[in-house]
């Protein structure tokens, strides 16, 4: 056994497979293992309306901490504003800010078992707006929960509890879209692909962590 031992070492040694990191979860987040990262020192992105298709690698890891999103919309005269804003994730997980039949929300989607929503009670007024949702993580530990705040113009129209959060990884395979949720919905009320279109228009959005 012993000269197996010796032999697999000196074989991984020579093939670059050292150090063996046998941590399963953490390995999820680059950050908390020192593995290279392509966001990492990251605290902001800046995206506009038609920048879909973000793998978790290629956009801001909010996980685990408080945030603040911010979108600046137009709704044209005699238009309802509906669909997706800025979202990430899919059915099985992740979060969406959007408007549903007027009304602005944040909801947040926990594995698919339990989602959390902040709205607004009424609808917006055509023309530009912004909409900001601030996100006060408890702290604490990974996955914890939050105080979810919605601002339209400034004025503050929601807040609520989020209970917990996925602490590593929303999908392997969903992404973050701006203006559409592309393959499975993050916030069924509004659905995906085509139904979930933005009916406005979004200049600029942008997702700061705090």
């Amino acid at each position: 056994m012993k000269e197996l031992q010796s032999l697999f070492l000196k074989e991984a040694e020579e093939n670059f497979a050292l150090p063996i990191d046998d941590r399963v979860f953490e390995r999820i987040l680059a950050e908390m293992v020192g593995r290279p990262d392509l966001m990492a020192g990251r605290t902001s992105i800046t995206l506009a309306e038609g920048m879909t298709g973000m793998s978790e690698n290629a956009f801001l890891s909010i996980k685990n901490k408080s945030k603040t999103i911010t979108a600046e919309i137009d709704v044209p005269e005699g238009t309802v504003a509906n669909g997706a804003i800025i979202v990430q994730g899919g059915r099985f997980g992740g979060w969406g800010l959007y408007v549903h039949d007027g009304v602005p929300a944040y909801d947040y989607n926990f594995l698919g078992m339990e989602r959390f929503t902040v709205a607004a009670q009424e609808k917006l007024k055509p023309g530009n707006s912004t909409i900001r949702f601030e996100f006060a993580y408890d702290g604490g530990g990974p996955g914890k929960g939050g105080t979810g705040r919605l601002y339209v113009n400034d004025k503050k129209v929601g807040e609520g509890r989020i209970g917990r959060t996925q602490p590593t990884i929303f999908s392997a395979d969903e992404t973050a879209d701006v203006g559409i949720d592309l393959a499975t919905p993050v916030v069924e009320i509004i659905g995906a692909e085509r139904k979930s279109k933005f009916t406005g228009r979004i200049p600029k959005v942008s997702v700061e962590l705090k």
